[in-house]
């Protein structure tokens, strides 16, 4: 069995394994010389059945049909951190491995309970909802050389009724960041250089404007007013508002399916005030904490490399207040507003 076929085993007996990690000795012995094969436990998992029960309302049963499949879809490349994809095969939920200890133990341990508390004050917050944490308790060499990546998070996926759409090749997506900031993940990758092609996938241009109504658009940058708070207050940066959008054309005669649980307007679809197009949009990638030991090096490293260059600022370096700033400036100016010129302006923005 290959790495991505065993990833997407563990994942799904994850999912459905009630087993709380507990092996005999001779087992976890054995176990410690896995190099590809890897066992997966969902951590904390009465956290997130809360947030999926209560919180947002999901169908409990149709989440776990969800996962009752012999496989997950792989979907993409690596991506610039060294990521692995994959998607379940109705596409509701995105399964994404986090390689770096920085990120993982950060949520594990100092944003999980302050994200969770966030979504029961907040249900229509529009950070990324994670439905699941798997990790294994156990270590193993694949684990311990990265081979075999030892912690994913099961969340909502945006991209949910693509398939199902006659026009799914005309969506668009936009992982859209502070265009005033270098990102210098282009040049410096933690120790090691990303192909080109991966490079390119870091850029994103949003070349047009988000036409809505003002009570639509003071619903969205409230929101995300609300949910910055919180990532700043953790101490977070680098985070991104990924930006969907898809034609509205025939949109009741498609009947774009969307996931049974508690709905809120950007994530399920606004419509443009002009009738060409639906948006989505959530935050994403919330896991740089500045405060953390690979962020702390990077940032050292960085701004040695900033030295030299003079690249200006840049997205990994700054504080988290400023940063967040920045990002709802960012997003202010993605709207089109009135007696504004239509002239077009590139906002140029980067994914991590």
């Amino acid at each position: 069995m290959g790495r991505q076929a065993n990833i997407s085993r563990a994942i799904l007996q994850a999912i459905h394994d009630d087993d709380d990690g507990k092996k005999k000795n001779l087992a976890r012995i054995l176990y410690f010389f896995k190099v590809i094969d890897i066992s997966l436990t969902r951590f904390r998992p009465d956290v997130f059945e809360h947030l999926r029960r209560i919180v947002w309302e999901f169908d409990v049963e149709d989440y776990r049909q969800s996962f009752n499949t012999d496989s997950l879809k792989p979907t993409g490349d690596l991506g610039y951190s060294g990521s692995t994809f994959f998607t379940t095969q109705d596409a509701k939920y995105l399964i994404k491995s986090l390689p770096r200890r920085s990120e993982y133990h950060f949520f594990k341990v100092e944003m999980l309970d302050a994200y969770a508390s966030h979504m029961a004050e907040n249900p229509e917050s529009l950070l990324v909802r994670i439905t699941d944490f798997l990790h294994a308790p156990r270590r193993a060499i694949g684990s311990i050389l990265r081979i075999t990546p030892a912690h994913h998070i099961v969340m909502e996926n945006i991209l949910f009724g693509k398939d199902e759409d006659d026009l799914g090749e005309e969506w668009e997506t936009y992982d859209l960041k502070p265009v005033s900031y270098f990102y210098p993940e282009r040049d410096l990758a933690g120790g090691h250089l990303a192909s080109d092609a991966v490079k390119e996938r870091l850029l994103d241009t949003f070349d047009d404007r988000v036409r809505v109504s003002k009570k639509q658009k003071d619903i969205l940058m409230d929101q995300l007013a609300s949910d910055s708070k919180l990532l700043m207050d953790v101490n977070v940066v680098d985070y991104s508002l990924f930006l969907v959008r898809y034609p509205a054309a025939h949109v009741n005669a498609r009947e774009i399916p969307e996931v049974d649980a508690r709905a809120s307007a950007w994530r399920s679809g606004i419509k443009s005030s002009d009738g060409r197009w639906i948006y989505r949009a959530v935050i994403l990638d919330f896991f740089w904490a500045k405060h953390k030991f690979h962020a702390m090096a990077m940032t050292v490293l960085i701004r040695s490399f900033n030295f030299i260059s003079g690249k200006g600022h840049m997205s990994i370096t700054t504080d988290a207040a400023d940063y967040r700033k920045r990002f709802l400036q960012m997003v202010e100016t993605l709207f089109e507003h009135e007696n504004r010129s239509d002239e077009m302006r590139n906002f140029g923005t980067m994914s991590g």
